[in-house]
């Protein structure tokens, strides 16, 4: 797989110069459970004896695993309807779930020691989600309505969001 991911870089970019390629990845419909959409930038740099990457590789995942239909009444049911309320698919919900489960595992009292951060989207500090609601500390609907505010100003949606986790682990 690396080397046809390298093979791929190599073709990207024009053999001579430094100037980047914007290149997106999207896997053949073959049913390769190995295959995953990926985007980025690549700036690759060639010699005539070896292929070298002139600047680190950045790699996005734009979709998570799919998972199904929450259990009625969970804060993923009420997630998935907010989604749904927004008119997005069942691909957001999937990134969000992955995105929150990585953050809190769904946990309305979830707290980071280290950072602060609180609730199912991991607030920092916890009390900014009081602008979604009295309730903050202790509703995951009031919780679930900041997180996804939060994500659609910062990074239009849960799959921007969960790429940009899965770029620098945080988001």
């Amino acid at each position: 797989m690396f080397v046809t991911f390298a093979f791929l870089c190599a073709t990207l970019a024009p053999p001579y110069g430094t100037s980047p390629a914007l290149a997106v990845v999207a896997p053949a419909d073959t049913g390769n459970p190995q295959s995953v959409t990926v985007a980025g930038e690549y700036a690759n740099g060639a010699s005539r004896d070896a292929f070298t990457i002139s600047e680190p590789v950045v790699v996005k995942v734009q979709s998570a695993p799919a998972v199904g239909i929450p259990d009625p009444g969970t804060a993923q049911a009420i997630a998935y309807a907010m989604l749904q309320a927004r008119g997005m698919g069942d691909d957001q919900y999937s990134c969000l779930v992955a995105l929150w489960d990585r953050e809190s595992h769904w946990n309305v009292y979830s707290s980071n020691s280290s950072s602060g951060a609180y609730g199912i989207p991991q607030a920092l500090p916890g009390e900014k989600m009081a602008s979604a609601g009295a309730d903050w500390a202790t509703n995951p609907a009031t919780q679930i309505t900041w997180g996804l505010g939060y994500i659609a100003d910062r990074y239009g949606d849960p799959c921007g969001a969960w790429a940009h986790s899965e770029n620098v682990g945080w988001y």
